[in-house]
């Protein structure tokens, strides 16, 4: 706790410090979770290097992964709105237990594909935008994906039913419903806490991305991994409204050109990334290092139905809850016509 108030405190300073001067755009970023590619191959190298040539030196970046900063996740929105940093990347769902609205694009069940998925975003942007900067006081740069989120189990796992009475970590409201809906135990944990938990049996199965699990060397305590995608883990990137009003034209066009085309390059790679995932957990090939050795365990067509069952029985109606009908409302005409669906 500590570690964190310091480093929250030294943010704050920075922030004020670089705001107060606008001929000399500093950007303060707080990037994704430092391990997944994304941060590593795509957004390091755009805020250390790529927005520093297009701008000829005129907009630099001090890039730092949330997770090596002390901070757990879904914190991330709340204290970008206060001005703790300038921009922020980071996973919608995490913060959906404060923000309900932010499961919306991504609920468990809701886009059995990739392609799906981008679909539904696009469709609620101009919502999700309009509520983050008049409710939050942040602006919406970029929307994005993660790789399939999936089941991580450390004892045989044959398909959704044999969710019933295991102990599984989730990300998001929504993940926690379509748990319960099997006869699972949602548990709350951090990303980092993760692997751990898994080795001494403290939970019994984890979802994450197919490729963020890898990297994260969740195999080491799971055994089992079922390929079915529950939802993929949207993502936003976005900036203090403040600071971002404060900006001249010239460097916002320049951050706005340059961030749509890293939106693009992050779908791109997750899309890429998600069989890759899958092989490195299980028997290869993997480009990344060894292949894991979990056993693969594929989806039958009783557990699609099961899905469907699920996001309609107990995901849907626990998002209308929570949200509140003016959501549901946005939701129908936007996403619903979208993916067929109406929340009555």
């Amino acid at each position: 706790m500590k570690n964190i108030v310091s480093t929250i405190a030294a943010l704050t300073a920075y922030s004020l410090t670089v705001g107060s001067v606008q001929a000399e755009t500093t950007v303060n970023v707080v990037g994704n979770l430092g391990i997944t590619t994304q941060s590593k191959l795509l957004e390091a190298p755009f805020w250390n290097e790529k927005i520093v040539a297009v701008s000829n030196g005129e907009i630099n970046a001090r890039f730092q992964p949330w997770n090596e900063m002390g901070l757990k996740g879904p914190e991330i929105f709340r204290l970008l709105g206060q001005g703790v940093m300038n921009i922020a990347t980071g996973q919608l769902g995490h913060s959906a237990g404060d923000t309900p609205i932010n499961d919306a694009t991504d609920l468990a069940g809701l886009s059995p594909t990739i392609e799906d998925f981008k679909k539904v975003t696009n469709s609620f942007r101009g919502v999700l935008s309009s509520y983050y900067a008049d409710k939050l006081g942040v602006e919406i740069l970029t929307m994005q994906s993660f790789q399939a989120q999936i089941l991580y189990c450390r004892d045989e796992f044959g398909g959704l039913s044999d969710l019933k009475g295991r102990k599984v970590r989730g990300s998001g409201a929504s993940q926690a419903d379509f748990v319960k809906y099997f006869g699972g135990i949602p548990v709350s944990m951090s990303f980092g806490e993760v692997q751990q938990g898994l080795q001494q049996g403290v939970i019994d199965c984890a979802i994450t991305g197919t490729l963020g699990g890898y990297s994260a060397k969740w195999h080491e305590g799971a055994n089992f991994l079922y390929t079915l995608p529950i939802n993929w883990g949207s993502g936003i990137t976005a900036a203090n409204k403040s600071w971002w009003d404060a900006l001249s034209d010239q460097h916002k066009n320049i951050l706005r050109t340059e961030l749509s085309k890293l939106e693009e390059e992050m779908w791109a790679l997750n899309s890429d990334e998600n069989e890759i995932g899958i092989n490195c957990n299980t028997t290869g090939p993997c480009p990344l290092g060894d292949p894991a050795g979990m056993t693969r365990v594929d989806p039958s067509a009783k557990d699609f139905e099961l899905r469907s069952e699920a996001m309609n029985n107990a995901v849907l109606p626990g998002f209308a809850s929570r949200c509140g009908q003016d959501c549901v409302n946005s939701f129908n005409s936007t996403i619903g016509l979208v993916a067929g669906l109406k929340i009555n």
